[in-house]
């Protein structure tokens, strides 16, 4: 699938994968979390919601700088602004050994 191909292109470092695979879900989480806080007015729920969303992001935003690119999100806004952005970093050569 497409949509896979290129976010593993974006995500290669195998730190970057570990923290999104940490980072995704907690930000996921937090929709829940806000939903049920709006529901039953639970100041603990707000504070769980806004904290796996703002750890669940910058978790993120700490691999992709780990990889040297720009996260999703901040690709869109940059593009709405006309800004330049990093979608995609080549991987390093690997120098061929003797051997």
């Amino acid at each position: 699938m497409p949509m896979f191909e290129n976010w593993f292109r974006r995500h290669r470092n195998r730190r970057s994968l570990v923290l999104h695979a940490i980072g995704i879900p907690l930000t996921i989480a937090a929709i829940p979390l806000a939903v049920a806080a709006g529901a039953t007015g639970a100041a603990a729920y707000w504070l769980a919601a806004g904290g796996g969303l703002v750890i669940g992001y910058a978790l993120q935003f700490i691999g992709h700088a780990i990889e040297g690119n720009d996260a999703g999100e901040l690709i869109l806004v940059k593009k709405l602004l006309g800004r330049p952005y990093v979608a995609e970093v080549e991987p390093p050569i690997k120098e061929a050994q003797d051997g």
